[in-house]
């Protein structure tokens, strides 16, 4: 059974559909022409999950219709995710099906790729691991190509890498990005180029400085450091912060700092309600910021966070949820008006919207 499914044939239909839903939900608000950037439609996820399910002796990949956790339905194949997890995935399972001290109690496998081909595979178990399941996983690594985890309760083994490095060009640049086991990343890199692009165009000729929160590995932040004077990221998960610090070496950025702070301290810095020890490196007074970026949660801006956005001049809203994006406009549309609105295909054949919107404060 082929659980992966994809309609090549009916993609664009499926989009336009898409495209309109999203017109109608933003219908109250005085709206540019929408920007609509497709997927590719097939092999387009560089990130998935996969539950192992065991018969007897016979292991497969399984997934669950929804609310029956007790009926496995057989994966064989998975055109959604790249070709580089796919041409991978079941070949490895058949080497894991025929060793006992790979298989037993392995309940989850996860990949992590990149367009530029490297993959992560991390291999969950119910069970401890020790050295023999070292010497039984070291050879997937030689014979696939890859790095590999694996877990169990309060154990992480790993050879050799725990992060993937992803190269892509953007515009003449060429752009690295170290994206790290169990971290968020973008799971569709056509895509994330595509917001990358928008965003450095969006921001184009804007000048001054840039503010960006929640920033994770400094994906947004390295992509539009050229367009101004200096970039100030913060982000919250020291594990992202590090892969920040990370990525801004190896980009050879020199405009960019990254602050370990969550929005709601920022806003308490910048109106000096009390001091931060993590700041004592950066002169908040010497930025004079023209734009913010956001890329919040699900969950979209808190009230404070709105607040804090609405005093800058140009506001970048990456939104995966159309539906709380909807609500912050309603309150940043009170001091700015929507200048330019796109649609980005993250996951295809289903009902997500990704989008991105230019606000720019009214005169």
């Amino acid at each position: 059974m082929n659980q992966g499914r994809v309609y090549p044939e009916q993609y664009q239909a499926l989009l336009a559909e898409k495209a309109e839903q999203l017109k109608s939900l933003l219908g109250d608000f005085e709206l540019p022409p929408l920007e609509v950037f497709p997927s590719p439609p097939r092999h387009y996820r560089l990130r998935a999950e996969f539950r192992v399910w065991h018969e007897g002796d016979d292991i497969f990949y399984a997934m669950f219709a929804p609310g029956d956790k007790r009926q496995p339905l057989r994966i064989d194949s998975c055109p959604m995710v790249s070709e580089r997890i796919e041409n991978t995935m079941f070949e490895l399972l058949e080497v894991i099906r025929g060793n006992p001290v790979l298989r037993r109690k392995l309940f989850q496998v996860d990949f992590l790729s990149t367009l530029s081909g490297e993959l992560l595979v991390t291999l969950l178990y119910h069970r401890p691991l020790g050295d023999d399941w070292q010497q039984a996983a070291r050879p997937l690594r030689e014979r696939f190509g890859i790095d590999i985890i694996g877990r169990s309760r309060k154990t992480k083994l790993v050879m050799d890498r725990d992060f993937v490095v992803e190269r892509f060009k953007l515009g003449e640049r060429e752009l690295l990005y170290k994206q790290v086991e169990n971290s968020f990343t973008q799971p569709n890199g056509e895509i994330n180029r595509a917001m990358l692009g928008w965003a450095l165009d969006a921001t184009a000729g804007r000048g001054g400085d840039l503010l960006e929160l929640y920033c994770g590995n400094a994906n947004f932040s390295i992509a539009l450091a050229p367009n101004f004077r200096r970039v100030l990221a913060t982000e919250l998960a020291k594990s992202s912060v590090r892969a920040a610090e990370d990525n801004i070496r190896a980009n050879g950025i020199e405009n960019l700092t990254v602050a370990r702070l969550s929005s709601e301290e920022f806003s308490q810095a910048m109106a000096k309600v009390r001091p931060f020890r993590r700041l004592q490196h950066i002169d908040l007074d010497s930025y004079a910021f023209s734009t913010v970026l956001v890329d919040p949660p699900r969950a979209g801006l808190d009230a404070g966070t709105e607040a804090l956005v609405q005093q800058y001049p140009a506001i970048v809203y990456i939104s995966c949820n159309p539906e709380t994006l909807r609500h912050n406009l309603a309150g940043l549309t009170q001091t700015h008006r929507i200048a330019r609105l796109a649609l980005f295909d993250q996951f295809p054949y289903t009902d997500h919207k990704e989008c991105g919107v230019l606000l720019v404060r009214n005169d």
